[in-house]
Order: C-alpha cells, then sequence, then structure tokens
C-alpha cells in the first residue's frame, strides 16, 4: 500500500506497530530484495547457543548406561557435578523428551480441597482478624483495622481501628458486638498470642 501511494509509510508503521525509521528499512529492503527480505536473517540457521549433536549424545548414552531412573531435575544436578556438563533443565527436558524419554518422576495428583459448609444462622460463628493498612491513603500513619466477619452472613457486626493490633482493640470489638448483636456463640481467629500464650515463653510476673 506504501508504494502503490495509497498510504503513508508513518500510517503503515502505527498499523504494523513498527517505529517509522524501521518501516523506512523495510520498504528499501523490500524494493531491492522482494518479499525474502522481510523473513528474519537468522531464519533456517542453527541458533549460537544451540546443544551439539555430540553433547546430545553424551547425555543419551548416559541417561541409558548411568541414570535411567533418575528424574529431569536431579538428573541436571548429577550431570554438572559427576560429568562436567553443564545444561539446563528445559534444555535437557527437550533432548529426552525428543528422544521419546520421560522423566520417572509422576506428578502428584490434585489435592481435592472441599470449601466448607458456613454456618446455619447469623450470630453462631465469627472469624475475628486484623489487617495493618495504609487505610486513611497517606493522609495519617498506618492503622490497624480490627473487624468480625459473620460467618453466615459475610457481614462485618462491628470493627474498629487501632494503632496496633493489640487485645485492647479486640475487646473493644467484642464489646461493640456484644452490645449491637449479642453474644456470639462462637469465634475463630487465627493462631495468634493475643488470644493464646506459646508454651515456649516463659511465664513473667507482668
Amino acid at each position: 500500500m506504501v508504494l502503490e501511494g495509497v498510504c503513508g509509510l508513518g500510517e503503515a508503521a502505527e498499523l504494523m506497530g513498527l517505529s517509522k525509521r524501521h518501516a523506512r528499512r523495510l520498504k528499501k529492503a523490500y524494493r531491492e530484495e522482494g518479499a525474502t527480505a522481510l523473513a528474519h536473517g537468522n531464519r533456517g540457521r542453527r541458533p549460537a547457543n544451540a546443544l551439539c549433536q555430540e553433547t546430545r549424545e553424551e547425555i543419551m548414552r548416559l541417561v541409558e548406561c548411568k541414570y535411567r531412573s533418575v528424574n529431569y531435575c536431579h538428573l541436571t544436578d548429577l550431570l554438572a557435578e559427576r560429568e562436567g556438563l553443564n545444561v539446563s533443565r528445559s534444555t535437557l527436558r527437550r533432548v529426552l523428551a525428543g528422544a521419546g524419554v520421560t522423566s520417572p518422576r509422576r506428578r502428584r495428583p490434585p489435592h481435592h480441597r472441599c470449601r466448607r459448609e458456613r454456618w446455619a444462622q447469623e450470630g453462631m460463628l465469627l472469624q475475628i482478624d486484623g489487617s495493618r493498612h495504609d487505610w486513611l491513603e497517606g493522609r495519617g500513619p498506618y492503622l490497624t483495622l480490627v473487624a468480625a466477619i459473620d460467618d453466615a452472613t459475610g457481614t462485618v457486626p462491628y470493627a474498629v481501628f487501632r494503632e496496633q493490633e493489640d487485645a485492647q482493640g479486640y475487646f473493644m470489638l467484642l464489646t461493640g458486638i456484644i452490645q449491637d448483636k449479642g453474644i456470639p456463640l462462637s469465634r475463630y481467629s487465627y493462631r495468634n498470642g493475643i488470644f493464646k500464650r506459646s508454651p515456649r515463653d516463659k511465664e513473667t510476673l507482668e
């Protein structure tokens, strides 16, 4: 279209997602050599970092004689440590897979996770936790939002901002919930030293 005068070089470069300078080079090459000039110069050439045939054959010989039952990952380490062959795991996998040699290590089947059913009624279970974040979006200090979520409904019955996640904040949270909603049947929290002292910590007067 450029050569026929239908569109300008800048418009063609934009359509091809190229710079105008590169489009100018392509135009010149196309005029001189035709469509073959548009192919990449390295097409059909062997990559400079490609594994040589001798190394491929040596790897296959070692796999058949010494390392038949070794998986790809371990084989990469053994070839580097014992044989002086530094080959990446992805390259090794391509070489062996191309020859029909599969890794003896089988992937574990995905573990089926079953979602827990929510509790049947509001107030039966509260999940409580604290989240430290830039809640004020730079207009003030970082704060910790101490909040509860009702397991049955997904609603937040109460929440409070604190400078740090502490027992005082959770007492304020539970006090607010009890005053507004009543006493919950149970509560769930992550393992947290605020709620339970670790057996490894020594008792102190404080």
